[in-house]
This record gives structure tokens, sequence and C-alpha cells, in this order.
């Protein structure tokens, strides 16, 4: 293999290392669309490990090239070339080594992740607590005009979800089992709400309601007290 060919090597290496850039700010975007959901925490922890494993892939790349290239920039001949490639494997493991994992977290897509999240949830935060005191005034005209039943359970929704195509509501395990139920005997899945036209709820329908389920906590809370 010819100098050229390794650099050529490199280039190709350093398109990957882009690729895996845009792939980071790509998980840094579905983070701030997950802090609105109750599975926050646990999604935000699974993205920042992922995170954390590309940024430990984008410092290896730099550390290979910077290797590679020290190491090519001495005059290399073609018949060395055996020679370099172990000389590269030695400084790269030996640098490598030397790296804690603690830097990872300093790695600017890595603070840009941490960064963009606490200012999504302190935002949410903020427009929950309005939230919550305005539904907590109007406690007496929302639990009359919202109905918090799942059709399909008849019992208090825990998991609200809302139909896109005919905005009706059910708990989000019901109509799962029975949306299942029904393609398992090769049917499709009406709208369990009586009079509703939708004759096929599928999955891709349904929607997380997070309003829905702050007015039914809300309401909860309510009921407690009194």
């Amino acid at each position: 293999m010819s100098v050229s060919a390794v650099h050529g090597t490199l280039s190709s290496l350093k398109s990957c290392q882009a690729e895996l850039g845009t792939g980071m700010d790509i998980v840094t975007d579905v983070a701030m669309d997950l802090v609105e959901t109750r599975e926050m925490n646990r999604a935000i922890k699974e993205l920042e490990a992922m995170m954390l494993e590309c940024a430990r892939l984008d410092r290896e790349i730099n550390n290979f090239v910077d290797i590679v290239q020290q190491v090519t920039e001495v005059g290399a001949q073609p018949d060395a070339m055996f020679d370099l490639s172990a000389k590269v494997k030695q400084q790269f493991s030996e640098r490598i080594a030397q790296l804690s994992d603690a830097d990872l977290h300093k790695h600017p897509k890595v603070i840009a992740f941490k960064e963009s999240i606490e200012s999504s949830v302190s935002q949410a935060n903020q427009e929950s607590a309005e939230n919550v005191e305005e539904l907590d005034e109007d406690i007496a005209v929302t639990q009359s005009q919202v109905n918090f039943t799942c059709p399909l359970t008849q019992v208090e929704m825990e998991n609200p979800v809302k139909n896109k195509k005919c905005n009706h509501h059910y708990d989000k395990n019901a109509i799962l089992g029975l949306i299942k139920t029904r393609n398992s005997q090769k049917k499709k899945c009406r709208c369990p709400v009586v009079g509703c036209a939708n004759t096929d709820v599928r999955p891709s329908d349904l929607i997380q309601d997070q309003l829905l389920w702050r007015r039914i906590q809300s309401y909860r809370r309510q009921s407690n007290k009194t």
C-alpha cells in the first residue's frame, strides 16, 4: 500500500466522521422531543450514553488520523509500509490507554446535548406549572367538559392517547390490545366510541395526549383534597 492510498483511506474515514457528527445532532433533536414524555428520564439517559459512545468513536478517529499523518510524514518508502502499520497500531494503543472517559463529557456535541436538554426541561417545567395552575382554577369546568373515562375499559385513563383521525381518546394499553386482537383475527379495528365512523384504527394513528394526562392528574389531586 502506498502513502497516497493511506491518505485516501484517511479521507474516507473523515467523511464517516462527518456523518457521525450529523448522527449526534439527530440524537440531540430526538432527546429534545422526548422532554415532554413520561419516559423522559430513562430515554434521555440512554441517548446520553449513545452520545458518549459517539464521542468516544469521534475521539478515536481523531487520534488515529493524527498518528497516521505523523508517521507517514516521516517519509516512508513503499517497502517500509508494513513497519509503519505496526508503529501506528502501537502508538494508537498507547495514546488511547492514556485517555480518560471523563473527557468525553467535554466533547462539544455532548456539551450541546446536555445544554439543549436542560433548556428544554426548564421550559417544559415552566409551561407545565402554568398549565396546572390554570387547570386547578378551572377544574370545575374541565372535569365536566372532558371525559377521562376510556371507552374500552370504562375506567379513568392511565395513559391517554388521541386518535388523530377521529380525535377520540383511549387508554393506550387498552386500544393497542384491541388492535392486536382484531389483527390476529385478520380484521380491522373499529373505533370503540359509539357512533364513530372510523373503521380502521391503527397504532400509527395514536398520539400521546400530554395535556389530557395533566388534566387527569390535576383532577385526581383536587379529588384527593376534597
